[in-house]
């Protein structure tokens, strides 16, 4: 082998026909092999794009031993000239002149050239990120999580990291997957009989987070402007295609802003993420909408070429009952809305993303701002096509004796941390969550959020 520095087949097939002649260092796993007794034909792809270069070997040049171990699913190293390909499909291949085989695959290898089911893929997660599909759906992800942190940089956000490991259930659903060093054998009880956490690694009960907002607010009262990303967990016995037990949120807080302030982002923040998808990830994306979704491209231009409706929940709900439209869950004020109510109002009445406003107090978290009515708070979700909601998010109570009035009447404990940031030099400011995979869902057009994770945890499913 030369001394040539390797290409990856993504920089390969950028230069096109331009770099022809040019001798190139490949490496990569071999994706289907075909030929006859002068020529095979090597389909090499090493992740860096979903597109393969075939490699050519001229069977004057090697024996028909050296590429027995090429078989599907080996990863080889190839030293060669690049032509002008004579074949449909690609513009450049190429000819062999050297070849390394770093690791073979025998005939078990799982994942031979042949359909296979994306419920047999989910069982053989270590290794479908090597299919077509896979691949693609992992690209998108990195391209939406690079744009998300290059648009909160941009508009002057710090990144601000909140704990995994907390005391506090943000979302008072206590679905909570507890953390503890105490031995689950003999755990220690105090008098009456209750578990005694004073013996345990904080001396109190503590548990992985299920969102980091009530910290980010911490963060936003002094940096103005922050945003979190990283893992959340939820212990809900939940087994639809749209909920994981591990899973990844965005969250931004900000000072000074109210609820106007928090839509106008919210809706410039999901365009910019899925325009960044469509101009970056456009072989991906062309190839899940070919394959998967005949309607993925046109679904995410209609969500960034549209102004989202900004509708308040009681018109929603009037709008709903007035539909004539029969719904598996029934529609009247006071309702969480469904999926179903939140896509008939997106994609049959407005035919719009719409972010539903000023829902009933009661259906929303105990740190929403009470609106003047002192039945709703000002609440926004933002619906989409398909998936329904996609964002969720609100201004925050600033003033401190609403807020303690409210935690009251839920029986809401440990809140003097939180209610400082009320006690001393309070805001106005909002903020809203997005859950990460659901906006990998809709970009990438997949039916199942357990198939753009990389390993998906749920109910009895916790591999590797």
């Amino acid at each position: 082998m030369q001394d040539i520095r390797r290409k990856t087949v993504a920089a390969i097939l950028a230069g096109g026909a331009a770099s022809a002649g040019e001798i190139v260092d490949v490496k990569g796993w071999v994706r289907t092999r075909r030929g006859n007794k002068n020529v095979q034909f090597v389909a090499l792809n090493d992740g860096s794009t979903i597109n393969n270069l075939q490699i050519v070997f001229d069977l004057s040049k090697f024996s028909d031993d050296s590429l027995k171990p090429i078989t599907t699913g080996s990863s080889i190293h190839v030293q060669g000239r690049l032509v002008a390909s004579q074949g449909a499909g690609q513009s450049v291949e190429v000819q062999a002149d050297e070849l390394e085989v770093y690791g073979t695959a025998p005939v078990d290898y799982p994942l031979q050239k042949k359909g296979h089911t994306l419920e047999f893929l989910r069982e053989k997660a270590h290794l479908r990120p090597r299919t077509n599909t896979f691949g693609a759906v992992l690209r998108i992800r990195h391209a939406l999580a690079y744009a998300i942190h290059k648009f909160f940089n941009d508009k002057g956000f710090f990144y601000f990291h909140t704990p995994l490991i907390t005391a506090s259930d943000c979302e008072g659903a206590g679905a909570q997957f507890q953390v503890t060093t105490l031995p689950l054998n003999g755990l220690p009880k105090d008098e009456a009989g209750n578990i005694d956490y004073s013996q345990d690694f904080f001396g109190k009960l503590a548990s992985l987070t299920v969102s980091g907002q009530l910290e980010g607010e911490l963060g936003a009262t002094a940096l103005g402007l922050i945003y979190t990303f990283g893992p959340t967990f939820r212990a809900e016995n939940s087994n639809t295609p749209r909920h994981l037990s591990e899973f990844w949120m965005v969250e931004p807080e900000m000072a000074f802003y109210e609820i106007a302030d928090n839509m106008d982002l919210a809706e410039e923040f999901i365009k910019y993420c899925i325009n960044y998808a469509l101009e970056h990830c456009e072989d991906d994306i062309r190839f899940l909408n070919d394959h998967f979704d005949k309607e993925l491209v046109d679904r995410l231009k209609f969500v960034v070429e549209n102004d989202f409706v900004r509708l308040p929940y009681t018109e929603g709900v009037k709008i709903l009952e007035e539909s004539g439209k029969k719904f598996e869950f029934p529609v009247y004020w006071g309702v969480d809305l469904a999926s179903e109510h939140e896509r008939f109002l997106v994609e049959e009445h407005f035919k719009k993303p719409v972010i539903l406003t000023d829902y009933p107090k009661e259906i929303k978290a105990f740190y929403m701002k009470l609106n003047d009515d002192g039945k709703t708070v000002r609440a926004m979700d933002v619906l989409f096509p398909k998936i329904g909601e996609i964002i969720g998010g609100s201004q925050r109570e600033e003033n401190y004796d609403k807020l303690q009035k409210r935690i009251e009447e839920l029986g809401l404990t440990g809140m003097d941390w939180y209610m400082d940031t009320r006690k001393y030099g309070t805001v106005p400011h909002s903020g809203f969550g997005l859950g990460f995979e659901r906006l990998v869902l809709f970009v990438t057009g997949m039916q199942n959020i357990r198939d753009v994770i990389p390993f998906p945890r749920y109910p009895k499913a916790c591999e590797y």
